[in-house]
């Protein structure tokens, strides 16, 4: 039976890393997710399989968590909107952080503070360190994924958050302070994991509340342009987390599923910050992107104004273009525009019209973001290009069509050395023959930071929801 479960967890690993693969390109990431679906399946069923002669009220408690998971998982899951899909990662990686978390406090209760291990099993440096490097990290995880869920759920009030993100330096000591609270408290158990010594509870506790107020204050400053990248560098703590606590526990299927996450998350989480031009240590220490905040003024450094236009004028300008490329941000998500995104661009195509899509890679709130809102819209992938193929293109473009995005078209990454976001790549929007930006108001985007490009000369304005905006558009588009 032995020989069972270890031929299952090697096909699980193998299914994981198939699955991981499939996810590198938009065609193939269904099935990979599947694919990867299956893989821990399998690794449920071998874990059960290796703990079959456990006692039977905890087979009624692992049946009872089997239950609670779906539960509590599947509804969410499928009822949720792929424009709140960034909130529901968030949410379910801090539940894995969590998860993590508790295991190693019941680790801890288990074994007596890490003097009296059972079945034969001594206090070795893998079993304590394992457990409390995963107490600490599933902790942060777990803590800081519910800030970053509250704050793409927008249920933190933007006074308070800005708040937050202007102190951001007295977090910065705050933390100092609880990391070396958890990390004494950490040695402190370690050094008195003997048998016949152990500590009290209430250190685990420390190491705990230390750690999960560590989670809360790193994440408070952090702004909303910084999402995307905290939400994948939460999503690799998770994984390294779960990696410690299978060392600790001596299983083998969280160890490789958690190096997994970890080393993915790891990576995805450099590109982002890449494509930020901003370094991993800046955004988790930085203040940057308070969001929120009204622009100064409708003046541009150059003198310029906001020129409004209308759903008409957008129509004609865009039904006697060659080349028409969308650029899907936030607001596009917020609006659920997407589907008449999708119908205006299907009307244009059909009278000639070349469309294309230009996606940054932090656009939106998570990464692929905006990729999964236009396929749900039965957009073709082909005609989604990413920031390095389509940036040679906007000059060659008459017209390009921004759709609630902000800083990711922002011009002063490129022209303005004092600009905070200066050397941050963009999409270079301002180069087409003409803009049309779609946008409720002149607010500034979520990093705080005005736009000169909406006071361009080659730049007009379209103000109100994207959805009614885009569907006047369709109309007019119809009766030409």
């Amino acid at each position: 039976m032995n020989n069972l479960v270890a031929v299952l967890y090697i096909a699980a690993f193998a299914l994981f890393i198939y699955g991981l693969m499939g996810l590198t390109g938009p065609k193939t990431a269904v099935r990979g997710n599947w694919i990867a679906a299956v893989g821990m399946g399998v690794a449920v069923v071998a874990t059960l399989i290796e703990v079959r002669d456990t006692a039977a009220i905890n087979w009624i408690l692992i049946a009872a968590g089997l239950a609670i998971g779906v539960i509590l998982g599947v509804p969410p899951a499928k009822r949720t909107k792929m424009t709140a899909m960034p909130q529901l990662v968030a949410l379910f990686n801090g539940v894995g952080g969590g998860t993590v978390a508790l295991i190693a406090w019941s680790e801890f209760l288990e074994t007596d503070g890490f003097s009296a291990f059972q079945h034969g099993e001594e206090p070795t440096v893998h079993i304590v360190v394992g457990s409390l490097f995963a107490a600490v990290i599933g902790s942060v995880s777990f803590w800081g994924s519910l800030v970053a869920f509250a704050k793409l759920q927008e249920l933190l009030n933007k006074k308070v958050e800005k708040a937050f993100v202007a102190n951001a330096r007295t977090f910065q000591l705050l933390n100092m302070v609880l990391l070396l609270v958890a990390v004494a408290a950490s040695v402190w158990i370690g050094i008195h994991a003997t048998p016949g010594e152990g500590t009290a509870v209430r250190w685990i506790v420390i190491v705990l509340v230390a750690a999960g107020l560590m989670g809360l204050f790193v994440v408070f400053p952090i702004g909303g342009a910084d999402m995307p990248v905290v939400i994948s560098l939460l999503n690799a703590l998770t994984g390294l987390s779960a990696a410690a606590a299978g060392l600790a526990l001596n299983n083998t299927a969280m160890i490789v599923a958690g190096m997994i996450v970890g080393a993915s998350g790891t990576i995805l989480t450099n590109l982002m910050a890449t494509a930020m031009n901003r370094s991993i240590p800046a955004i988790v220490f930085g203040s940057f992107g308070g969001g929120g905040a009204a622009a100064a003024g409708v003046a541009g450094e150059g003198g310029g104004t906001v020129k409004s236009t209308s759903a008409a004028d957008a129509a004609i300008q865009m039904a006697y273009a060659s080349q028409v490329i969308v650029v899907p941000g936030y607001g596009l998500a917020v609006a659920q525009a997407q589907h008449a995104v999708k119908d205006m661009a299907s009307i244009l195509e059909s009278k000639g019209v070349e469309v294309k899509y230009a996606i940054h890679p932090v656009a939106g709130r998570m990464p692929g973001h905006m990729n999964v809102l236009l396929a749900e819209a039965d957009v073709e992938y082909d005609s989604m290009k990413e920031m390095d193929d389509i940036n040679g293109e906007f000059s060659r473009t008459d017209v390009t069509l921004v759709i609630g995005a902000n800083d990711v078209t922002n011009p002063a990454a490129r022209n303005d050395p004092s600009s905070p976001i200066h050397g941050m790549p963009i999409l270079n929007v301002d180069e087409s023959r003409s803009v049309i930006v779609l946008k409720r108001s002149m607010s500034s985007g979520y990093a705080g930071i005005d736009n000169p490009l909406f006071t361009a000369d080659r730049t007009s304005m379209l103000f109100g929801d994207a959805k009614k905006s885009v569907n006047s558009v369709i109309e007019e588009l119809k009766a030409l």
